[in-house]
């Protein structure tokens, strides 16, 4: 039995999807869970070659054996996760996916408030899903909760005894966090945050499992660490220089353009001990040095590569265990 909690390390975008996916290929968990605020975070999931941008449905779903949860802590847009099931219909998404009925309801209300609200929209940067005016409401006890939507009723279940009979069972338990670390509306660059925490323990207690039932906490860095909207960024980098780089991103929920910086060890440290990380999952390493691109041998990196890593190791206090070198599943290194 394993429960493995995946955690984002920076400010979102750090490549969270595909450590998911390759985990999920690897060690088949009969589970995969998703924690996290709601559908304001994107992960981009590759599949032969096929991109699949997502927002709700857990970014496991490749692995057709595996079932598909939606914590009660998660805020769930109907229209949204309908649309997601529909593209992702040869995945066989409807029988698989498990909606806790507690979860609470993103209404059009809800996005309406978010994108007119000039504090959240303009200064904060708000992705305007709807989150924020969302989880208000839950915590004033008026919102609408998963099982009062009909739509939802064919996927409606209890999470938490679905995970923790799983746990008992001996299986494998996998539960993917959105967001990153730094916009933890406790522990991130407060107010540039999100709407409520996003460390390992809370996404523990969106799905419903206590902290004696986790094994594992994979911390996910990218080697240039990216944000979208505004706040600090002690690395950032210029567009210019970014671009001499060819780091030129955007993000999966609102089109914008990727902020780009340096390596923070600092940070990566804090970090890492506010969600008790066990192994860090480090991607984009090809983009560090293009010559490690595709390689899944780690005595074949560049000594560029590897003196990286090691720096990482040394300056962060845990072993860096997955190395990605591509968009691929397979263009990974696993040193577990």
């Amino acid at each position: 039995m394993t429960c493995t909690i995946v955690v984002g390390g920076q400010w979102g975008d750090e490549g969270k999807g595909k450590i998911i996916s390759y985990l999920c290929d690897k060690d088949n968990p009969s589970i995969v869970a998703r924690g996290g605020v709601g559908p304001n975070a994107g992960h981009t999931v590759e599949v032969n070659g096929e991109k699949y941008g997502i927002r709700m449905v857990p970014t496991g779903f490749p692995n057709r054996s595996s079932k598909l949860a939606i914590g009660a802590g998660v805020l769930v847009d109907p229209e949204v996760l309908l649309k997601e099931i529909e593209m992702l219909d040869k995945f066989n998404i409807k029988d698989r996916l498990i909606v806790d009925k507690h979860c609470g309801i993103i209404e059009e209300k809800h996005k309406e408030m978010d994108k007119s609200n000039n504090h959240l929209s303009k200064e904060i940067g708000s992705t305007g899903t709807g989150c924020g005016p969302a989880n208000v409401d839950r915590a004033m006890r008026t919102l609408k909760l998963a099982k009062d939507i009909e739509v939802l009723k064919p996927f409606l279940g209890d999470v938490s005894n679905t995970l923790n009979d799983a746990l008992d069972n001996g299986e494998n338990v996998l539960i993917e966090g959105t967001q990153g670390t730094l916009l933890s509306l406790y522990y991130g660059s407060y107010p540039y945050v999100t709407s409520k925490d996003t460390t390992a323990s809370s996404f523990a207690a969106d799905v419903g499992i206590g902290p004696t039932k986790v094994d594992e906490v994979v911390v996910v860095f990218k080697s240039y660490p990216t944000r979208v909207g505004e706040g600090p960024f002690p690395t950032e980098m210029s567009f210019d220089e970014s671009e001499k780089l060819g780091l030129v991103e955007y993000g999966t929920v609102t089109g914008r353009r990727r902020r780009v910086g340096f390596f923070d060890y600092e940070l990566a440290r804090r970090v890492c001990r506010l969600n008790g990380a066990t192994q860090i999952a480090i991607t984009c390493l090809d983009k560090y040095d293009k010559e490690c691109y595709g390689i899944t041998d780690y005595d074949n990196l560049t000594e560029k590569g590897k003196a990286f890593i090691k720096e990482i190791e040394e300056k962060v206090g845990v072993p860096v265990t997955i190395i990605s070198t591509g968009p691929e599943l397979h263009q990974t290194i696993d040193l577990r």
